[in-house]
């Protein structure tokens, strides 16, 4: 989800307790930043991991929330926060980064500028050419060659509190979870609910697709081509990682692990899940918790690159990415 006292009474919270996560562009100004490989720093020899490397850290971003693999450009988008997860601020802005960890441009779309909203950029999915983004209490739609806005859903009016991550099915339908968290005056973190996954058909209708205590505050949504089915992830105290189908009365729980859970990725079978609670990226295959990364504090919405079969890793209090390769 900049370190302020709200993001980081955030991390003392979550060590508590987990509570905390793709042409028309007509008069679009030329924002493309200048490369700057300065960002790209060396780092330091990796702590001992079982299953993965670090290669690069990429310095820079302003509370980056998700990272997402453009497959067909080759890209990195990066969602940045900058500042509060919950205030209608207009300041988020989103990042596109190369492979090779330049920042291609920083603030390739930015709130206020060029028609622009982006309060508090979260989750982040790909259809086609449209980059589909989550802020607050709607979903943005913006052109992933060139940062037009394109389309906004309003689910403020459904009861949206705080939308979190967001996945595509092969259907077009988009599937966002809504964590259900506020925070009080002093930044303390606050789960009033309800715990919901949001439906947009491709008739941009807004239904509630699961609802209730069982899906433990979620937080991560991907889609599992293998198993035919959604892959949630819990940030509360309910420590599970879930299977979902649509029409299901109650999602599964297929492992249980750490907690504070984040971001999820589908890797070939392998789960690998995000948690704040331990700052490790687990896999999970068989029902069984395998660590994958660990020492990474705060690591938000993951992304994965199947290129090169990598884990991209937005390190929120730390306004960096970790770029880990996969063994």
């Amino acid at each position: 989800m900049r370190a302020t006292v709200l993001c980081t009474t955030l991390v003392v919270a979550a060590a508590r307790q987990p509570v905390d996560r793709k042409r028309h562009a007509a008069n679009v100004p030329d924002t493309t930043a200048a490369v700057d490989t300065a960002r790209v720093m060396p780092p330091p020899p990796p702590p001992a991991a079982p299953g993965a490397t670090r290669m690069l850290s990429v310095a820079g971003f302003s509370t980056p929330e998700s990272v997402l693999h453009d497959s067909t450009q080759d890209i990195y988008f990066v969602s940045n926060v900058n500042g509060s997860p919950t205030v209608k601020d207009n300041n988020g802005f989103i990042s596109r980064v190369r492979p090779d960890g330049a920042i291609e441009n920083l603030k390739f779309i930015e709130g206020g500028r060029a028609g622009v909203t982006l309060n508090a950029p979260k989750g982040l999915a790909l259809l086609g050419d449209t980059l589909w983004v989550t802020d607050i209490d709607r979903i943005r739609a913006f052109n992933a060659r060139t940062g037009a806005p394109l389309d906004s859903v309003r689910l403020d009016s459904a009861g949206a509190v705080f939308l979190n991550d967001i996945a595509i099915a092969t259907t077009g339908a988009i599937y966002i979870t809504d964590t259900g968290i506020r925070f009080d005056d002093v930044g303390n973190v606050l789960h009033p609910g309800p715990d919901r996954v949001f439906r947009i058909g491709p008739d941009r209708k807004v239904t509630i697709a699961a609802k209730g205590d069982s899906l433990g505050w979620p937080n991560g949504i991907t889609v599992d081509p293998v198993g035919k089915r959604f892959i949630i992830v819990s940030f509360g105290p309910a420590k599970s990682v879930l299977a979902w189908k649509p029409g299901d009365r109650a999602p599964k729980v297929i492992a249980k692990g750490a907690g504070g859970f984040d971001g999820v990725e589908m890797a070939g079978t392998r789960i690998l899940v995000s948690s704040w609670t331990d700052s490790t990226v687990s896999a999970y295959e068989t029902g069984q918790e395998v660590k994958v990364i660990t020492g990474v504090p705060s690591p938000a919405d993951i992304g994965y690159d199947a290129k090169r079969n990598r884990v991209l890793i937005p390190v929120f209090t730390g306004n960096r990415v970790e770029i880990w390769q996969l063994q």
